[in-house]
């Protein structure tokens, strides 16, 4: 094979849909836990899920290409390898992002609208499911536990750093805006104990932040509000605090967004944005997630900048903060 050749065959595996949907069906079925051990034999776990014999041996046999199953004299089992996709791996970031019944495995599915999004640039989601991404989650409240739980896992490693990395004992008052299930206010709030926290989500997100504040001895430095990032913030604290939010957001929305926090600001608060930076934290891989899924984008400094200074806030500093996210932070300018 010549070299062109190699390079096309190259191009053929990047472009195939069919191992990343096998893994995601494998997931969704179950399978990596189930043929723990020692395994099963294709026909008996059909029809213990109800499925094609004949279609899952076929899925089965491209799982073994991939080392994620082995066979056996008695069927398939799932490989060392293959068990990092176990429920109780210790990453179940990776399960949830796989699983097609979460939040972020149905919303990866958008991804066949690309060609729609790039056409437009507005989001796949609703062009697949007929509705955005946050409807769906406000109607489902299966995807909208699958996503928090998502959103928590992502930054599980990261937050040692979030709180190291930033002088945080800056503020007295920091509102955590779309803060969903507190996990990092909790953290910041430990690591400073003269610190007030107030956090704002939507209900069913704000009952779970307000249960992490309890269990971390919390209670009586926060304030938990149930409520929208698009409607008036609570007033007069020193910093209010968007993490991973504005790039879930167009332009449109993220001025509204940026207006509310604005408006509650004291008059010498900040305005801090915790997220991937495009050229800087952000992958491009992520940056079209972002346009598919939400009609948002990582954000360039420069883009950041022209975005706040809509409202009056001066970019002052950025902190890389982790190999994957930059804390930007804003002033009022005078």
């Amino acid at each position: 094979m010549g070299h062109n050749d190699n390079d096309a065959e190259k191009l053929r595996l990047m472009a195939s849909l069919a191992t990343p949907m096998a893994l995601r069906v494998a997931v969704t079925l179950g399978l990596p836990d189930r043929l723990v051990g020692n395994g099963a034999d294709a026909s008996a776990l059909a029809v213990e899920l109800d499925v094609s014999p004949v279609a899952l041996d076929l899925l089965l046999r491209h799982l073994t290409t991939l080392g994620v199953v082995e066979r056996t004299s008695t069927g398939y089992r799932t490989t060392e390898f293959g068990a990092n996709l176990c429920t109780d791996a210790g990453n179940g970031f990776t399960n949830i992002l796989l699983h097609l019944d979460s939040a972020a495995g149905r919303a990866e599915l958008a991804f066949v609208e690309l060609a729609h999004s790039i056409a437009t640039g507005r989001a796949a989601y609703p062009r697949r499911y007929g509705q955005d991404f946050w409807a769906d989650l406000a109607e489902n409240p299966y995807l909208r536990e699958s996503f928090d739980r998502q959103m928590a896992l992502r930054f599980q490693e990261q937050i040692p750093r979030l709180v190291a990395g930033f002088d945080w004992s800056r503020f007295s008052t920091i509102v955590d805006v779309g803060g969903g299930r507190g996990i990092l206010l909790a953290a910041i709030l430990k690591a400073h104990p003269r610190m007030h926290g107030h956090l704002v989500d939507l209900a069913p997100t704000a009952t779970e932040a307000r249960h992490t504040f309890t269990t971390r001895g919390l209670d009586d430095r926060t304030d938990v509000t149930a409520g929208s990032f698009f409607d008036t913030l609570p007033a007069g604290a020193d910093a209010y605090l968007l993490s991973d939010i504005l790039h879930d957001w167009d332009d449109e929305h993220a001025h509204r967004i940026l207006a509310r926090c604005v408006e509650a600001a004291h008059p010498t608060g900040r305005v801090l944005v915790i997220e991937p930076v495009g050229g800087r934290r952000a992958s491009t891989e992520m940056d079209l997630s972002m346009l598919a899924i939400y009609g948002g984008r990582e954000r360039r400094i420069e883009e950041f900048r022209t975005l706040a200074a809509s409202h009056g806030l001066a970019l002052e500093t950025v902190t890389d903060l982790t190999d994957q996210r930059c804390l930007l932070e804003f002033r009022l300018a005078a």
